[in-house]
């Protein structure tokens, strides 16, 4: 992956975008920005690529979804994604495997019958399945209490860190450059505009200025003078250690009542829970104490997952918004400060539609999918998007 030691390279002076974040939608804008032609383009990471919420070993891919907007984003990137071996040209380990939705009251069904409605209207192959299906689906569930589940085939995940690869290697072949452990501290503007942006390696003027900077947008919008509501939340996962005989190979599952979550990892599983009890914050200390409540949650949905030993976790950061959906749009002022942040888990899965949104609103052209509904004023506006109860 083509990073830059600290001080291995000297911060350049001027650049005509600046992307600050070098995770998966940092490396994905500048990958469709240089594929169009604007190759002078630096890319800021405090860190190492990847280092901030994309550093998840496994990210789903999906489109399912309860609103047209994120259906498409959804829908779009699952399709870049199976065509990446090709462009940009690497092996993500894309599995589709589908995602599996447990449902268990009534209310649960009636809305994912609304939403696979919406899905189906849109193109995507999802359905509601029995308890029984389900189960047929993943060994591991128990039909008690299961009502239905909803599940679709196109749907899997992939690994984050060989995308950022990809993006990353080709963007730079295209003459990006990008610079790690360079902390963006402050930014300039005159008359409406960013004209430079201040680092711990230097000052780069600039054209334009991208924020992709994750968990940490909000200090990087204050920076330019935008309000970009972003809160970071702490997620953890687990793996299991090797299992023998060799699991099933099964959906990316949720226990939509609980957050509970697995799916296949190598020999064994990986688990994740929405803790409810985690509080807005920087830490990345992983601790086992949310297992216990993903156990319980297993007891009633898939007793054999919860008394699986764990050999070893991940600590992340979510980027949280009020309504939980993204931002991304350009800023009314400064006029050439352009954001995409806060996915609240969903970015990873969204990085190839937002890098070329991003590309087209840089460039002035419309982009294939109308994101105005994302723009981080309507909060101020009292426009928001209903939050998406599709938690993982």
């Amino acid at each position: 992956m083509p990073t830059s030691a600290p001080n291995a390279e000297l911060i350049p002076g001027h650049a005509d975008v600046v992307i600050v974040g070098g995770g998966v939608m940092g490396t994905s804008i500048a990958f469709h920005l240089a594929e169009a032609g604007v190759s002078d383009v630096v890319v800021l990471e405090r860190d190492e690529l990847g280092s901030g919420s994309s550093g998840k070993p496994i990210g789903g891919v999906r489109a399912q979804f309860s609103d047209p907007l994120n259906i498409e984003l959804g829908a779009r990137s699952l399709r870049a994604y199976q065509d990446f071996a090709r462009r940009p040209g690497q092996d993500i380990k894309l599995d589709n495997v589908g995602y599996l939705f447990l449902l268990t009251t009534s209310e649960q069904v009636a809305a994912f019958r609304d939403s696979v409605a919406v899905q189906n209207e849109l193109g995507v192959p999802s359905r509601l399945i029995s308890a029984d299906e389900a189960r047929q689906l993943c060994p591991y569930v128990t039909t008690d209490g299961l009502l239905a589940a909803a599940f679709s085939p196109d749907d899997g995940h992939a690994r984050p860190a060989l995308v950022i690869e990809g993006y990353a290697q080709a963007a730079a072949k295209a003459g990006v450059r990008i610079m790690t452990h360079s902390t963006v501290t402050a930014m300039d503007t005159r008359h409406d505009r960013i004209t430079a942006v201040h680092t711990s390696r230097g000052t780069i003027t600039c054209s334009a200025v991208v924020c992709a900077a994750g968990a940490w947008s909000a200090r990087i919008g204050e920076m330019a003078g935008v309000d970009l509501p972003v809160l970071p939340f702490r997620r953890q996962i687990a793996l299991t250690v090797p299992l023998r005989p060799s699991p099933p190979r099964v959906p990316f599952t949720i226990d939509f009542d609980s957050s509970g979550y697995f799916h296949n990892s190598d020999d064994g599983l990986l688990f994740g829970l929405a803790d409810p009890r985690e509080t807005a914050g920087f830490d990345t200390e992983w601790t086992a104490d949310w297992l216990e409540p993903f156990r319980a949650a297993m007891l009633r949905r898939a007793p054999d997952l919860a008394d699986m030993a764990v050999a070893t976790g991940w600590a992340g950061l979510y980027e949280v918004t009020p309504d939980h959906n993204a931002l991304i749009g350009r800023a009314s002022s400064p006029e050439n400060f352009v954001y995409a942040t806060g996915f609240s888990g969903h970015g990873f899965l969204q990085a190839p539609a937002v890098g070329e949104i991003v590309r087209d609103l840089y460039l002035g052209r419309t982009p294939p999918v109308d994101v105005t509904p994302l723009s981080c004023e309507r909060f101020s506006a009292g426009n928001t998007i209903r939050p998406e109860g599709h938690v993982v």
